[in-house]
């Protein structure tokens, strides 16, 4: 919990070596600098496979759908000694129910997932997907990708945390460990030598849930914010997470209680429009704080118009993602 602006802080790069703006990682695992040309593509046909090759070639890295390793490769700013393509690993191109929870390769590309099947299971994700840019991103960008590549602008990140999703990552020896995406990202937990992220659980609300973005000019394009909103009628809670405000994903969580308190969940669970825009400036002010006194006891910095403007957006995307959901 960040004690300033009463947000959790749910994403971030793992490591600084591993920012992709930086180094280019690759859509589904470990980023590896070497000084020559890859040499070596192995093309695995089961995740332990992959995991196998993994081991015996540390310095190769894996890659599924390629959006951001091959833009750091073509620009020259990662010359990977090998790589592991996922491609024809079909266990993780796909999905399946398990205990109130779909079970999510991190193969499944980001097109797939915008389909109304897809839609029909998990709104606010598929949303997401068919956000994240042009038919050419979409047909090649993968779940998995989105997670381990971790960019601020990842239109699925937001959805992730706010669903509460988990990862289930693959390692040596046929192992399995599950952790939280929100560790994950964070750097809380991290992937050790030859491990993978498999899958992902997403928990089946049976519930509204919304995903907005705002971006910088007409049509696909990165996001200067995003709002990812769910309810969850069983616990009677509102979940939000911010996105591309900040190197992470952020969980207004104060706000998220304020809101719930409000809604008349037995009932038609409205909100008078004043409610609604007053958790959007709580959203807002949470993510984008006022700067904090100096300790001379003068009067703060004013916020630059900059971030006045990102705010009343982020502002706005909430407000407007409550309402579709109570709608």
């Amino acid at each position: 919990m960040c004690q300033s602006c009463h947000v959790r802080a749910v994403s971030t790069y793992r490591t600084a070596e591993r920012n992709c703006r930086d180094t280019g990682e690759g859509a589904a695992g470990l980023t590896t600098h070497a000084p020559h040309a890859s040499h070596t593509v192995t093309l695995p046909a089961s995740l332990d496979e992959a995991v196998a090759a993994l081991t015996a070639m540390p310095a190769a890295v894996p890659v599924a759908g390629g959006t951001d390793l091959m833009a750091a490769v073509n620009a020259g700013l990662l010359r990977p000694a090998a790589l592991v393509g996922l491609g024809r690993i079909s266990e993780m191109r796909g999905w399946q129910y398990l205990d109130g929870h779909a079970l999510l390769g991190a193969g499944l590309t980001l097109a797939r997932m915008g389909r109304p099947d897809f839609a029909a299971l998990i709104p606010g994700l598929a949303a997401a997907a068919r956000a994240a840019g042009p038919p050419q991103v979409r047909n090649a960008g993968t779940l998995g990708g989105n997670i381990v590549t971790s960019a601020p602008t990842g239109d699925t990140l937001p959805v992730l945390a706010a669903l509460e999703a988990t990862v289930i990552i693959a390692g040596p020896g046929g192992s399995r460990r599950e952790i939280p995406v929100s560790h994950l990202l964070a750097g809380r937990e991290m992937l050790g030598p030859g491990e993978l992220v498999g899958f992902v659980r997403v928990p089946l609300l049976h519930a509204p849930q919304t995903f907005l973005k705002a971006t910088g000019r007409t049509g696909p394009g990165r996001a200067t914010a995003s709002v990812s909103l769910v309810l969850d009628p069983a616990r009677r809670g509102v979940r939000c997470a911010v996105g591309a405000v900040a190197a992470m994903p952020l969980r207004p969580l104060e706000a998220e209680q304020w809101v719930a308190s409000l809604i008349d969940w037995d009932g038609e669970r409205g909100l008078v429009p004043e409610a609604l825009t007053a958790f959007g400036d709580y959203v807002a002010a949470a993510c984008i704080p006022d700067p904090a006194p100096p300790e001379d006891g003068s009067q703060p910095a004013a916020l630059p118009p900059a971030a006045l403007h990102l705010r009343r957006t982020v502002a706005a995307l909430a407000r407007r993602a409550l309402g579709r959901a109570l709608s």
